[in-house]
């Protein structure tokens, strides 16, 4: 065998160098600077309010520290560039009746608790506000008050609040992400290619929009092959050549055409989606022909887009939701167990390059097939060893089944799809006999692929997408 891939990757090699010869991009890597904007949405608009005493007396914040955090925000609103702060109104003096009038034009809320005992005017003002329904954080430093102990009820009567008790500002840049999302889900638009798949209620355009503000288009088939039809060679062979043949490891079954028309693929999903403003694209035709989707997808999530294999709706909602929320792109898997190794195995034959992010670096990659079918093309990603990651799925549209591991082995099993890689986790015997929490009944659409997949991210996010569920009105499940 390793005669015959040495033998595919010289003929590989040979074939991008073909590109170039060809003057297919003269040598640029003009796909790559060359990738048109894609439509934003408007600012996140979240409303401050400072609640508590100000002054130089017992249980009182400084007065100047209203201005610290005017400008601490101000920054994190530059940095971030998609959120936009209003509002600022300090209670008392302004009413809370005042502040709940205004706080309705926002998407979201950060209160700042300044000071007070509690069972007086602060809680009851922060109380008043929260009862609007907007996701808030209340942001809390030490020697404020008393007043905490009687926060943590608010989450328990269900009011949308995530409590930061802390003396550490940075926890106000994971606040501000996090009170992002719910907006940003709502601005969405979601294209779905063929039968949406999933829990059943995810499969629903109507359902979704109700559940998360996100609109759900579905389209024919054909109009992608028309699409794909439609984009001349020349802008395929010069998307080949500077995103894949040009930064691949090596190229092993696929051919040159194989590649180009996968390139062609991307160009037409891309520039639909832009038309449509969608932000995500899943397709149950994704192992078709003209081209199998994987390179698509694969870019779409390096750009900071997503794109979701086999028309799994619930794995693409949870890869928005830890998009808006962490920066980072998912990576859909098809997972077994290995209990003697306490090892949770994850392969598939699609993923992202920029598991960091889009601003990250590709990690290595080996243009392959797609393993079950030994057509079409796909990708084997060396993931990085010792990389903390997330496990998780949303589904029902009100549950989130999340665990986490770490990285410690990738392998290139023929009996696995492309990209794989194991995971130690807490104790894979329960977790095998958890898997699914009893939450994917036999009525999700394509019952097998909805139970079966899971969708992972760099980086452990157990707990901020136990605030986000705070936040959002959704569950979240420990499944392993």
């Amino acid at each position: 065998m390793s005669a015959e891939l040495n033998r595919r990757a010289f003929l590989g090699s040979a074939l991008a160098g073909g590109i170039l010869a060809a003057g297919g991009c003269n040598g640029t890597a003009r796909a790559v600077s060359e990738e048109p904007a894609w439509p934003e949405p408007p600012p996140v608009k979240i409303h401050k309010v400072y609640i508590g005493r100000t002054g130089h007396f017992y249980m009182s914040r400084p007065t100047e520290e209203i201005a610290k955090f005017d400008a601490y925000l101000a920054d994190l609103e530059q940095k971030m560039g998609d959120v936009q702060f209003v509002g600022g109104e300090v209670v008392p003096p302004t009413a809370a009746n005042e502040v709940v009038a205004k706080v309705k034009e926002a998407d979201a809320i950060l209160m700042f608790h300044l000071s007070g005992h509690g069972g007086g005017a602060p809680d009851k003002a922060m109380s008043q506000i929260l009862d609007t329904g907007l996701p808030a954080v209340v942001f809390t430093q030490p020697f404020s008050g008393h007043g905490w102990m009687y926060f943590p009820m608010w989450q328990k009567e269900g009011k949308k609040v995530v409590l930061m008790p802390t003396s550490d500002w940075s926890e106000l840049d994971r606040a501000v992400r996090l009170l992002r999302v719910p907006a940003k889900m709502k601005q969405t638009r979601l294209i779905a290619v063929g039968q949406p798949k999933g829990t059943k209620a995810a499969t629903v355009p109507e359902n979704v929009k109700t559940a998360l503000g996100t609109e759900m288009l579905v389209w024919p088939n054909e109009r992608i092959l028309a699409a794909h039809a439609a984009v001349p060679i020349e802008a395929a062979e010069a998307e080949a050549q500077a995103y894949w043949f040009s930064q691949a490891r090596r190229i092993v079954e696929p051919t040159r055409d194989e590649i180009i028309s996968s390139a062609r693929m991307y160009l037409a999903v891309r520039d639909l989606m832009i038309q449509e403003r969608a932000q995500a694209i899943t397709s149950s035709h994704c192992m078709g022909t003209p081209a199998k989707g994987c390179l698509t997808f694969s870019k779409l999530n390096d750009l900071g887009k997503v794109g979701a294999c086999e028309g799994d709706v619930d794995s693409t909602l949870t890869m928005l939701l830890f998009l808006y929320a962490f920066g980072v792109p998912g990576f859909i898997t098809d997972p077994v167990f290995d209990t003697a190794e306490n090892a949770l195995i994850h392969f598939h034959c699609t993923s992202a390059t920029k598991m960091d992010g889009p601003s990250g670096k590709r990690l290595p990659f080996v243009i392959r097939d797609q393993s079950d079918s030994e057509q079409g093309v796909a990708l084997e990603v060396e993931n990085r060893l010792d990389q903390e990651v997330t496990c998780a799925k949303f589904v029902n549209l009100d549950t989130m089944l999340i665990s986490t591991g770490t990285i410690y082995k990738v392998t290139t099993d023929e009996l696995a799809c492309r990209t794989q890689f194991w995971t130690k986790v807490e104790d894979a015997d329960a977790f095998y006999h958890n898997w699914g929490a009893g939450l994917i009944g036999p009525d999700a659409v394509h019952h097998t692929m909805a139970l079966l997949h899971r969708v992972v991210f760099y980086g452990n996010h157990m707990k901020d997408m136990e605030r986000l569920g705070h936040l959002m009105g959704f569950k979240v499940v420990r499944e392993g």
